[in-house]
């Protein structure tokens, strides 16, 4: 069952901005630290960005420093992935992850999963 639903990809072209929401499907996610990874054909799945459960702690994937900047607000169980500046090198399909393992880094660290939004940047 989906317990995370992802929102807001789509075709962009380089250098445009698009934000991600990823909310909860059947529970709520409280004290839980969420994240984003993202996977690209033929490749494995890619850490992006996490934030723990109290919004305080900030985990950025070094292609994505400076550009991307994810944020949460509890009270919507809601995480968000801003994405600026974008790259053709971002295509890929993003999910939506939520774990008890601050600041993890690889998806086997997490229980929870979206089905992913799918980013698209032409050139």
């Amino acid at each position: 069952q989906v317990q995370l639903v992802e929102s807001g990809g789509g075709l962009v072209q380089a250098g445009d901005s698009l934000r991600l929401s990823c909310a909860p499907s059947g529970r709520t996610f409280t004290r839980y630290d969420m994240g984003w990874f993202r996977q690209a054909p033929g490749k494995e799945r890619e850490f992006v960005a996490a934030i723990s459960w109290s919004g305080d702690n900030l985990y950025y994937a070094d292609s994505v420093k400076g550009r991307f900047t994810i944020s949460r607000d509890n009270g919507k169980n809601t995480v968000y992935l801003q994405m600026n500046s974008l790259k053709f090198e971002d295509t890929a399909i993003y999910y939506c992850t939520a774990g008890r393992r601050s600041g993890a880094r690889t998806w086997f660290e997490y229980d929870y999963w979206g089905q992913g939004t799918q980013v698209t940047v032409s050139t």
